[in-house]
């Protein structure tokens, strides 16, 4: 699996005005199993680049590969998962996982089953019958990964996904996402502007300029995991990271 996004931009009308530019000729590639991380200012356009792949929203020029085929809409080969949860309130926890199930037409019980079967694999599943407003916020996001995971997507796309979190929450569940992709062996795109949470989690960083965001600079991150956020290691990666972002060709605009 292999996704290709090329000399990809997006602008924004703006009646009686000229265009907003968001993003201007992007171009990277994602690999099989790959953990790729998109780095930037807020503002950049980082989220709007992620709901593009995800078809959530159309480039106006430019193109998105997944295999070789073109990417024109939602995929089913893609799952999104926002910072927000996007949690049906009225569902139960074990109801808003087998949504996307239920979607694709499938029973009942073996949807049930395979949404206790990612419900285990969070380490949520004897809150299977709770709601939403009964968990934790780092609980809610748990249920919105078992829920994206549970159609078996090959491509999770992760917009800022514990950027609401306390600082404890957060680093428990980068941890735990973690453990997730090494046993799924999913490809994972996750949007951040926090270089320590990338340096933690990624194979690679996207770095994207200023609006409207380029890519300034693919970073690969060359640590072994389980990585040490406290090494001497981990400090000269991050020291480097914060070091490349801060060029002049990182924040022109």
């Amino acid at each position: 699996m292999t996704l290709e996004i090329r000399d990809l931009s997006r602008e924004f009308p703006v009646p009686g005005q000229a265009p907003i530019q968001a993003l201007s000729g992007i171009t990277f590639s994602v690999m099989d199993k790959e953990f790729v991380s998109i780095l930037g200012p807020s503002g950049c356009g980082k989220t709007t680049l992620l709901r593009i792949i995800a078809g959530l929203d159309s480039a106006t020029s430019g193109s998105i590969t997944l295999d070789g085929e073109i990417v024109h809409n939602r995929s089913s080969k893609m799952a999104m998962i926002f910072q927000e949860y996007s949690l049906y309130p009225w569902r139960t926890v074990l109801e808003n996982v087998t949504f996307g199930l239920e979607v694709q037409n499938m029973e009942k019980r073996p949807a049930q089953e395979v949404a206790l079967e990612y419900l285990n694999l969070v380490g949520l599943a004897e809150f299977a019958d709770r709601y939403p407003y009964e968990l934790s916020g780092g609980m809610r996001q748990r249920v919105a990964v078992a829920r994206a995971m549970a159609i078996e997507p090959q491509i999770l796309l992760m917009d800022e996904p514990f950027g609401a979190l306390d600082a404890q929450t957060r680093n428990l569940l980068q941890k735990e996402l973690l453990e997730i992709w090494q046993k799924t062996k999913k490809t994972i795109i996750f949007v951040t502007h926090s270089v320590d949470e990338a340096v933690y989690l990624a194979d690679r960083l996207v770095v994207l300029t200023s609006r409207p965001g380029r890519v300034c600079d693919i970073i690969p991150i060359e640590l072994d995991r389980p990585r040490n956020r406290t090494s001497a290691e981990f400090a000269q990666v991050r020291r480097k990271v914060l070091d490349l972002i801060a060029q002049p060709k990182c924040i022109l605009q």
